[in-house]
């Protein structure tokens, strides 16, 4: 009918109209609405990107309130507006997640790669390392890199030694001097150990008859009458 106010046609008379307007417009104007879901959409990137550092939190949100702002300009109700947001925005949520998921997934690292690998390498120290202030690491070269690196024995270890990598900190590597050359390590010693122990395990070799190492035998000799 030819003057009659944009609200009354999308609201309509009874419970319906009623509910619509009372519950889900909460008191505004339809011509509204449409500036409202932008803002929504507005204000959610803005949130994403500089406070969530991009998580993909509330872009999902984000992209339903500008959906529903579209709808709002074409005069949809505001139920289907509503649902919209929270549908639409429920899904893409859920979307969000099982990529990052499989993203995860397909990213883990396998045991010796990545920093893991350094472990056990020989690396020499280019700054020396102070175990009396961790709040200062040392650095150490292996394989064409540096890294930050910490003593955990408490030994202070100058510019040029040579270390094992025993562990990774973050992103520093725990380190432990090399024994002094010619002093066995402790792998060297534990194995030393176990060969001694089978050496004293081991049976004596048996005796062997007829050698050159037994005396002669002395054949009996009778006398003549």
């Amino acid at each position: 009918m030819l003057g009659t106010p944009r609200t009354a046609r999308l609201v309509g008379p009874g419970r319906a109209g009623h509910y619509d307007r009372g519950m889900l417009d909460f008191g505004l104007d339809l011509d509204v609405w449409p500036w409202v879901w932008l803002g929504v959409a507005v204000v959610f990137a803005v949130l994403e990107v500089t406070i969530l550092g991009g998580s993909l939190v509330l872009l999902p949100f984000a992209v339903s309130a500008l959906v529903a702002s579209v709808l709002a300009f074409y005069d949809a109700p505001s139920l289907v507006q509503w649902a919209v947001f929270g549908g639409l925005g429920a899904v893409l949520f859920g979307l969000v997640v099982r990529w990052q998921s499989l993203l995860r997934s397909n990213n883990v690292l396998p045991p010796g790669v990545g920093a893991m690998r350094l472990v056990g390498m020989l690396a020499t120290v280019t700054a020396a390392i102070d175990p009396d202030d961790p709040a200062r690491p040392g650095r150490v070269a292996v394989e064409g890199e540096v890294w930050a690196a910490i003593a955990p024995g408490g030994t202070a270890l100058p510019e040029g030694s040579r270390v094992r990598i025993t562990g990774v900190e973050g992103t520093r590597v725990l380190v432990e001097p090399l024994p002094a050359s010619g002093e066995p390590s402790d792998a060297d010693a534990s194995g030393e150990r176990a060969s001694d122990a089978v050496a004293t395990k081991r049976p004596p070799p048996p005796p062997t008859h007829g050698s050159s190492d037994d005396p002669p035998s002395e054949s009996p000799t009778h006398g003549v009458g």
